[in-house]
């Protein structure tokens, strides 16, 4: 298993931008954690919080493409870098302005959000520069999505660490800094400099005119949702069992399930298409959410919450594939962050609706929002099949479903053959 993982790290430029692109994620993928401890502590409800955090998610989704689309055109240094500074800059004014103005701080988060760097996107457009053939792409792909789950791990536990030793706007201030050299990080390397986007036709939809990636986005809309009720359901958990750190380790063994999972699905080669194979780990991964509505005591529940997390990783990695088979040429960072986007719009919806649950109904409503989520999606992926298994990405060549722009011989994954079985 490791030895994959390990040649691809080995590689020149791969082990720094993989950590660049991670650490300059950190505030992206703790920023509804630190913006409703951050309210919670000024004194805001759970309501208020989570509209604030859903703010900030539908301004990433409305950022993303529009940034991808930006680094799709004019390369990554140019725009991933002063959208770094900016997000912070938002992140900055809400640390410091608190909840005194209430549209000050909407303004401060949905500037962060908008600014929030498609720096996803564009490590996964990078990776077919720094490495040697279609295995190792997408068996990074597989990686990426392991040291994302690294931060969702990491994220809460470091997020509740700085609120515990100095405050949640210390929190705020600290893990967007540490983004920002990340992304700098990132923007410096040969590989970002001298990255350019294959041609691209002229279309107002841009990645969006693929119908296979639009199928994807609506189902991955309801893993976003799943994902951002999820945040708001432990913080809610943990404020029924009088500890704090209760939700790092919720969030913790969710991340450590995932890490899990994702290094077992990228150690082994997978037969037949991608698409398929996303239906049945999305179906496992509803399945992971829905016991989550029992809420048993701490120790059932952390383990709960870790075997929620498996699939998690692996649905990821595959919807990685699936991107970049059904993206039109010259798209391939916008259609990334289209990714990006829908989660964020999902996380949205779930933190917006998740908070309203636990006031009208308890915390288990609230992990019931993200068991419903996980059913959704697979019934998208489910009414979707025939979309997204048989119709070519514009610009692609009809015999092959949306091959990578990124690909010299076609999207497949690790014992893929042309996307289909042998």
């Amino acid at each position: 298993m490791a030895a994959g993982y390990l040649d691809i790290l080995r590689a020149r430029h791969a082990a720094r931008l993989l950590t660049g692109t991670l650490v300059g994620r950190l505030p992206n993928g703790t920023a509804h954690i630190a913006i409703v401890l951050f309210t919670r502590a000024e004194g805001g409800s759970y309501t208020l919080a989570g509209a604030l955090a859903a703010a900030y998610g539908l301004a990433t989704a409305v950022g993303q493409p529009l940034l991808g689309r930006a680094v799709d055109l004019y390369g990554q240094p140019r725009v991933q870098l002063p959208a770094a500074v900016l997000s912070a800059l938002g992140m900055s004014l809400l640390a410091f302005a608190g909840l005194a103005s209430l549209p000050l701080a909407c303004l401060a988060v949905v500037v962060a959000g908008v600014a929030t760097p498609p720096l996803e996107g564009g490590l996964r457009a990078l990776w077919p520069s720094v490495l040697k053939g279609e295995d190792q792409v997408h068996r990074a792909y597989a990686m990426d999505a392991v040291a994302q789950e690294i931060m969702f791990t990491v994220g809460p536990l470091l997020v509740t660490l700085l609120v515990s030793l100095w405050s949640p706007a210390a929190a705020l201030l600290v893990i967007n800094a540490i983004g920002v050299l990340g992304a700098l990080s990132v923007v410096l390397s040969e590989p970002s400099r001298a990255w350019r986007s294959a041609p691209r036709e002229a279309h107002w939809l841009g990645a969006l005119r693929s119908p296979g990636l639009l199928a994807l986005l609506g189902a991955f809309f309801f893993v976003g949702l799943a994902l951002g009720s999820i945040t708001v359901a432990g913080v809610a958990y943990a404020d029924d069992h009088g500890r704090e750190s209760v939700y790092g380790w919720l969030m913790a063994a969710l991340g450590l399930g995932a890490l899990i999972g994702g290094l077992a699905y990228g150690a082994r080669h997978w037969a037949g298409p991608p698409e398929k194979r996303l239906r049945v780990i999305v179906g496992l991964l509803a399945l992971g959410y829905l016991p989550l509505t029992l809420t048993p005591s701490v120790p059932a529940m952390t383990a709960l919450a870790a075997l929620a997390g498996v699939f998690l990783a692996p649905a990821i990695a595959c919807s990685f594939i699936v991107v970049d088979r059904h993206a039109p040429r010259g798209t391939v960072t916008e259609a990334f962050s289209w990714l990006v986007t829908t989660f964020g719009v999902g996380a949205a919806a779930g933190t917006a609706v998740a908070g309203p649950a636990v006031e009208l109904g308890s915390t288990a409503w609230s992990f019931a929002v993200a068991g419903a989520g996980g059913v959704a999606a697979l019934a998208v992926l489910l009414a979707t099949g025939r979309v997204l298994e048989g119709v070519a990405a514009p610009g692609r060549t009809p015999d092959v479903v949306a091959g990578s722009e990124n690909d010299r011989n076609g999207a497949v994954e690790p014992g893929f053959s042309s996307g289909h079985k042998a």
